[in-house]
């Protein structure tokens, strides 16, 4: 599978289960630090016009997405209700990612060793170019992570950064938007 750099015009932005009561489970500077560069990556998205997915784990159980990241939802964010592990297993998740045209997926959320691992790995069986931006993606235990990051390295999955995914998406210091998504990393 190719590894090219993530371009604007293929790029489909994931954000897994980062709902209230998962959220609540993690440890709290790590939370903290994800849902930082979901704002950042979110407010990337719009202003490059990026489709983005949200997903909600059975939210009767799990609650609803985090309100730090629905504030910065434009009317163009789907949000996917769902009891499967991997996305893909959705009806309307694997609808509206065929919908987009698109094949870079890049996945960000919880919990990574299930929700996001699975997805990541299916997404790939069929064919989609995955990037997991690891420090977007947390689990309850570190370990549990850690051993998610290594199992999408050796699949061939693409581990990246929030940074990386940005500077992708520019490309290079003249682009129009290039000020105000640096202005984002702090």
């Amino acid at each position: 599978m190719s590894t090219s750099l993530l371009a604007t015009s293929d790029s489909v932005f994931v954000i897994i289960d980062v709902q209230q009561r998962l959220a609540g489970a993690m440890p709290a500077e790590i939370n903290n630090q994800v849902l930082k560069q979901l704002v950042v990556l979110l407010q990337a998205t719009q202003v490059l016009a990026i489709p983005t997915l949200v997903t909600e784990q059975y939210p009767k159980g799990l609650g609803p997405t985090e309100a730090e990241l629905t504030e910065h939802f434009g009317d163009a964010i789907k949000v996917i209700e769902k009891t499967c592990f991997s996305s893909l297993n959705s009806d309307e998740f694997t609808k509206q990612i065929a919908a987009t045209g698109r094949q870079q997926i890049i996945l960000t959320g919880m919990e990574a060793h299930i929700c996001v691992l699975q997805t990541a790995l299916q997404l790939q069986e069929k064919g989609y170019q995955v990037f997991v931006v690891e420090d977007a993606v947390s689990s309850r235990v570190k370990a549990n992570q850690d051993n998610a990051m290594h199992r999408l390295r050796q699949a061939g999955v693409v581990v990246t950064n929030t940074e990386s995914v940005l500077f992708e998406w520019l490309r290079d210091a003249k682009h129009t938007h290039f000020k105000t998504l640096s202005r984002l990393i702090v």
